[in-house]
């Protein structure tokens, strides 16, 4: 599905590479789109990294947080 939406002219897509928990996907969403936004120059890469450091307080296991990957455009 990534590769789909790169190729439809995304610039970067948030991939998971398992089946994944909603709660702990939708926490980790929230988180990633907070970092994106509400902080001055945080690349896409950066937001990720501090949205899955954020989820896994609350969800340890890397089943819930590790799973996505960014292609495409990180910064």
């Amino acid at each position: 599905m990534a590769g789909t939406a790169i190729r439809s002219g995304a610039a970067s897509t948030l991939a998971s590479m398992w089946s994944v928990d909603d709660r702990s996907t939708a926490k980790l969403m929230q988180n990633f789109y907070s970092s994106l936004t509400q902080s001055n120059g945080v690349s896409k890469a950066e937001a990720l990294q501090l949205a899955q450091r954020k989820t896994r307080q609350q969800y340890p296991h890397p089943y819930y947080w590790a799973s996505f990957v960014l292609v495409g455009n990180w910064l």
